[in-house]
């Protein structure tokens, strides 16, 4: 549920309108003169454990936002995109849009974090990034098979990890209107509001794969609702910490950029991102590809990971 801005741990509302503070580190850097960025004018910023989050965080709101209205430019809804689409080796679509947004993102965020390192969908993994303490992940369209038929449901993901995990993190779905974003400590937020996950028992509604989700309600001895399929692996994942669902399955074969934004707004909503191990996700290792995934609220995750583990077949090495 999307609860009132006086929750004591609630952040601020996000004002996008004009180009984020700069960045700076708490300490001796914030005395620091830097160069201000000229593209969107904030100063560069060193990473380091005591990053300020909740800047990090406008930055990427302000990043996402730029990109999606980039993208807004291809996507004609209900129709065909206008960018050219190839395929790639694996069999997924890429478009024009997707190359563009990412190459934005990239100049904007690498300007303003010149330490972290960069992982992307759209983007070759020179592995560079695994000797960074810092890390920026993106998908510049998670859900592109939804944005090449003009299907509403795409969006921009962008996170930042520090040492393995996500500190700020924003999934923004442009011809949604849609804003999730949050920053550790500070909460997360559904355009502008505090996010509060669904907290009930048992479970009505989830979204995934509907074999899996059927499994899991057989197991637990529940119905379950299953939405139809959310083309957007981040989208889906944020319905969880907006109450919109009460649990969430990705299946086996997702990958960082399509998790990383979404897992700190759930984990700052007061749910979790987990694997069949029971393990919140670590970040920027060699390995970006995970096996099937649940997203819970805290209140109902240790319930809902016995009936995710038999669906999934999972057994303990």
């Amino acid at each position: 549920m999307v609860g009132g801005e006086s929750r004591a741990r609630g952040a601020r509302r996000i004002d996008v309108s004009a180009a984020p503070p700069p960045l700076q580190l708490r300490g001796e850097a914030r005395a620091a003169k830097a160069k201000p960025h000229t593209l969107i004018g904030i100063s560069p910023l060193s990473v380091d454990a005591d990053t300020d989050a909740l800047a990090a965080r406008d930055l990427l709101v302000f990043a996402a936002r730029e990109a999606g209205a980039l993208a807004l430019e291809f996507f004609n809804r209900g129709a065909r995109t206008s960018a050219k689409v190839v395929t790639k080796a694996g069999g997924s679509p890429v478009t024009d849009a997707d190359l563009a947004a990412d190459a934005l993102l990239k100049r904007r965020l690498q300007g303003a974090l010149p330490d972290a390192g960069w992982l992307s969908e759209e983007t070759v993994d020179d592995f560079e990034r695994l000797s960074r303490r810092s890390l920026i992940v993106v998908d510049p369209i998670d859900g592109t098979r939804a944005f090449v038929i003009g299907d509403s449901r795409w969006a921009v993901s962008v996170a930042l990890v520090v040492d393995g995990r996500p500190v700020a993190g924003v999934v923004h779905a442009p011809a949604l209107g849609e804003t999730y974003a949050a920053a550790r400590g500070g909460g997360a937020t559904f355009n502008g509001a505090t996010l509060v996950p669904a907290a009930s028992w048992p479970p009505r509604a989830a979204a995934g794969p509907k074999l899996v989700v059927e499994a899991m309600a057989s197991e637990l001895g529940v119905s379950v609702e299953i939405i139809p399929r959310v083309p957007a692996l981040a989208y889906r994942l944020c319905l969880v910490a907006r109450g919109a669902v009460d649990f969430a399955v990705a299946a086996e074969n997702s990958h960082d950029w399509d998790i990383a934004a979404a897992d700190i707004v759930l984990e700052e909503a007061g749910a979790r991102l987990i694997d069949a191990w029971g393990e919140r996700l670590r970040y920027n290792s060699r390995q970006v590809r995970r096996g099937a995934l649940l997203a819970a609220p805290e209140a109902a995750a240790t319930r809902l990971i016995k009936g995710f583990r038999a669906a999934v077949g999972w057994k303990p090495d």
